[in-house]
């Protein structure tokens, strides 16, 4: 059967094909391998997505990449994403700075599902570079904060230098509405938290079987989480998993990303997980 899209679904503010310029205002070199920029569009235009979108990022003559975002679209003037330096585009990317511009497509693909996820318990699960995409419902929960219960979340790193967002996570030590864990892999020496596998952080604080879950990161990662969310009687229709690693253009056409008749682009990269749980591929 072939491929149907819908393309106003999938970026209904305009064509998708088209890059649009963006103009580069703040960078910082956050780990030895990311950074984190803050982008606004050349012309001043508001900023339209929603949590758990993505978008290609390109630079003429190199390519494009798939990121998320990395930033609440309650902040309608800029946006962040972070880059991590793997390869030729990213490499290329990595070397901007302050003033100059890059391109972007998107948003594109499907998001978390607000409209569900309000008033209800939260657990937000975060390992490595998950942090960036899942830094954007982050947010917009922090600045709705009433139109959501309590809010949990877990953020898990291979080590303390591979921490990111380091004013984020001040500010998520010190709210007393964020209910804020933390893990690493392996220790530096200095690091006095806690260390270990990041399904530890279920030991420290209670999570009920009526919260709404949300998952993000390596993907060794989301099956010793779900069987912690199992465990605790959490519904598979209530957990989200977001699968933005396996995308490549954005638009369903080059079928990189495909799982069975599932386009992560298009479909996601926002999944129930009861809907891809039979599909051994997704994760």
């Amino acid at each position: 059967m072939a491929l149907t899209i819908d393309y106003s679904k999938v970026a209904p503010e305009g064509n998708i094909f088209l890059p649009r310029e963006c103009k580069i205002t703040h960078v910082k070199q956050v780990t030895k391998t990311e950074r984190h920029f803050t982008l606004r569009h050349a012309d001043n235009s508001k900023v339209k997505f929603n949590p758990g979108q993505i978008l290609e990022v390109s630079l003429f003559g190199f390519g494009e990449i798939p990121l998320g975002y990395a930033s609440s679209p309650t902040r309608e003037n800029t946006f962040d994403i972070v880059i991590r330096t793997v390869g030729r585009v990213s490499t290329a990317l990595n070397k901007l700075s302050e003033g100059d511009s890059l391109y972007v497509r998107g948003p594109l693909g499907s998001g978390f599902p607000l409209n569900e996820l309000q008033n209800q318990n939260i657990l937000v699960v975060a390992g490595g570079i998950g942090l960036c995409p899942t830094r954007s419902m982050i947010q917009y929960i922090t600045d709705r904060r009433n139109e959501f219960k309590n809010f949990t979340l877990f953020y898990g790193a291979r080590d303390p230098s591979q921490q990111m967002f380091h004013e984020d996570i001040a500010k998520w030590k010190a709210a007393k509405d964020v209910d804020y864990h933390e893990i690493v892999d392996k220790t530096d020496g200095k690091w006095t938290g806690n260390v270990g596998v990041i399904t530890e952080l279920f030991k420290k604080t209670t999570i009920t079987p009526d919260t709404r879950v949300i998952i993000c990161g390596p993907p060794i990662m989301f099956r010793f989480v779900i069987a912690e969310c199992d465990k605790i009687g959490i519904s598979r229709n209530n957990v989200y998993v977001d699968l933005e690693r396996r995308m490549k253009c954005g638009v369903g056409k080059c079928g990189h990303c495909q799982i069975n008749d599932n386009y992560v682009c298009v479909d996601g990269p926002v999944f129930r997980y009861s809907d891809i749980q039979n599909l051994e591929e997704a994760l």
